[in-house]
């Protein structure tokens, strides 16, 4: 498995997760932040469980962030 922690209230909006990524991450249209797609959050922050088949993916997303608000943890 695969841990996603995305830090939403930092978010400046620049697109790079969901274009690797669109599966998992949508630009809000009405924040213009990105939101995780089926995560659950307080305060801002964003977390969910993901199969290791999404782990390239959500860490290319996480290298390109230019806030590095995401961080992508695999798993024991």
């Amino acid at each position: 498995m695969v841990r996603i922690t995305h830090h939403r209230i930092k978010c400046i909006g620049c697109g790079y997760c969901e274009e690797v990524a669109p599966f998992r991450w949508k630009m809000n249209g009405i924040n213009g932040k990105s939101d995780l797609i089926g995560s659950t959050g307080k305060k801002d922050i964003f977390t969910m469980l993901v199969t290791d088949d999404e782990l390239e993916f959500n860490e290319e997303a996480a290298d390109l962030c230019p806030v590095k608000i995401i961080r992508v943890e695999k798993l024991k």
